[in-house]
């Protein structure tokens, strides 16, 4: 039952994740939820507006004896990737997510927790509410669609928040500090194609790619997992020795997710069908033999399909496969100032057909601004070689790692004491709203942590319950402990 996780502990922390899983959040869905944040603003008497873009702000003052700590931000994002299973019925934009505990974990059922980042503004909402946590001045940031383009931290003023601690809640493996992040790049490629009548004595056969893990498109990229797009693009371009007609092609969704599920309708002449079907059976054979360590459910096939009305001009279709077939993909290099840290990748995360127009989508990753931009103009040359259109947009900076920060002593400290042990200082080759945020505010002192979060952005993301609980206490301790002004 859903509602079995109000009984975990802390439990102030679990109920508002409990209510934010009631309320669908989706990115660029986000009015409901922030309604709700402003809802509980009001309801616990706390300062707080809302910006132009739907950031929400809130704010607490300090507890009795703690006025001359220095402020802190804690912040989280409020939206949610919308990933399920295929053969999940779910609406992301009215459907409520139900949670399940399985030994340990939390996940929800067939689809995306949300526990990225709901968990980071649950505890914060927690932070807000609480009667017996020592703090001093506090401010929580809840910021939108972070997770379609970080629109919420782009559209943030300077001037609007007054501390210069920002604790950012939104990383993923508990005990460990994050220091620094990745910036990012959208790259996106069209095809412009001609409709053409389908010749005749032809078969309908459908190429599938399905059952990958996927995953977050940077969190994950140094995992090995196979990419949907590229497995379906080595299949089309086997099948171009039978002369193959291109008639529709889908596949992946998300920027920032490693896409899972692939296919393409393609046209071939009767009499070669079977011999089509057995060269992808082989190649299934192969392709699961190269990801067998990290893809064991994967599905590659092909099946009989009905006849499309139309199909893709041969000339942009032979392009198309060739430019999925050469564009980059995964990681390009690792870091050379921080040990197994993914310095730059690119994710070929989406194809889409609509109204005579391929569009592809990628999302390319890198700490180091030049790398990224070289990246850039190499998967440029190969789309504008095939005769696609191309654009980079939603540039990011990516955050300087500071090992001399104050707070970053002052929490090592803590998790010493509370714990034993010292935390793990790591950076992510992902896009934390630290960069963009910290160009805003280049006074602030910033450090990223959380609980244990596995397989996000993909139905079986999951938190783990003892990661959460530590999260909470070594917060907790840490707002007890900061420094004064």
């Amino acid at each position: 039952m859903s509602d079995e996780i109000l009984k975990l502990e802390p439990k102030a922390l679990w109920k508002n994740f409990y209510n934010i899983c009631q309320i669908p959040h989706p990115s660029k869905h986000e009015a409901q939820i922030v309604k709700s944040v402003v809802k509980f603003a009001e309801d616990h008497n706390l300062e707080h507006e809302v910006d132009a873009i739907g950031n929400v702000i809130i704010r607490k003052p300090a507890t009795p004896g703690m006025e001359n700590r220095r402020g802190v931000i804690l912040q989280g994002h409020i939206d949610m990737v919308p990933q399920k299973n295929a053969d999940k019925q779910h609406d992301f934009t009215k459907d409520p997510i139900e949670t399940i505990i399985d030994n340990g974990w939390v996940r929800a059922n067939g689809t995306t927790l949300g526990a990225d980042n709901g968990i980071g503004c649950s505890a914060a909402l927690a932070v807000l509410e609480s009667k017996d946590i020592q703090h001093g001045p506090i401010e929580v940031l809840v910021t939108v669609d972070e997770e379609t383009g970080m629109t919420g931290a782009f559209g943030l003023k300077a001037g609007m928040l007054k501390g210069d601690i920002f604790l950012n809640l939104d990383s993923e493996t508990e005990g460990e500090l994050y220091v620094g992040c990745a910036g990012g790049l959208d790259g996106n490629f069209t095809f412009t194609y001609t409709e053409e009548a389908v010749p005749a004595n032809m078969a309908a056969v459908r190429l599938v790619v399905k059952g990958l893990h996927g995953g977050h498109s940077g969190m994950d990229i140094h995992l090995g997992r196979g990419n949907a797009n590229k497995v379906l693009a080595r299949m089309l371009r086997l099948a171009n020795k039978y002369n193959v007609h291109l008639a529709e092609i889908d596949g992946g969704s998300l920027r920032n997710a490693i896409p899972r599920e692939a296919n393409a309708v393609i046209l071939i002449d009767k009499a070669k069908v079977q011999n089509l079907k057995a060269d992808i059976e082989a190649f299934a054979k192969t392709v699961k033999a190269e990801l067998s360590r990290t893809e064991a459910e994967m599905e590659v096939f092909a099946e009989d399909a009905a006849m499309p009305a139309k199909m893709i001009d041969d000339k942009t279709a032979r392009n198309l496969v060739a430019a999925l077939y050469a564009c980059p993909n995964g990681i390009m290099r690792m870091s050379d100032s921080m040990e197994n840290l993914v310095e730059t990748s690119n994710n070929l995360a989406a194809v889409k057909m609509e109204n005579g127009k391929i569009h592809i989508t990628c999302l390319l990753r890198s700490s180091v601004d030049s790398a990224k931009e070289d990246l850039s103009q190499m998967m440029a040359s190969v789309f504008e070689m095939a005769g696609a259109e191309v654009s980079f947009t939603g540039a990011y900076p990516g955050w300087k790692p500071n090992m001399e920060s104050p707070i970053l002593k002052t929490m090592m400290n803590t998790y010493q004491t509370i714990f034993g042990k010292q935390p793990v200082i790591k950076a992510i080759h992902a896009g934390l709203e630290c960069g963009l945020l910290g160009g805003v505010y280049p006074n602030w002192d910033m450090i990223s942590f959380g609980p244990t979060i596995e397989h996000p952005h993909s139905p079986v993301e999951r938190v783990n319950i003892e990661s959460v609980g530590k999260f909470w206490k070594f917060m907790v301790e840490t707002l007890k402990n900061i420094p004064t002004k």
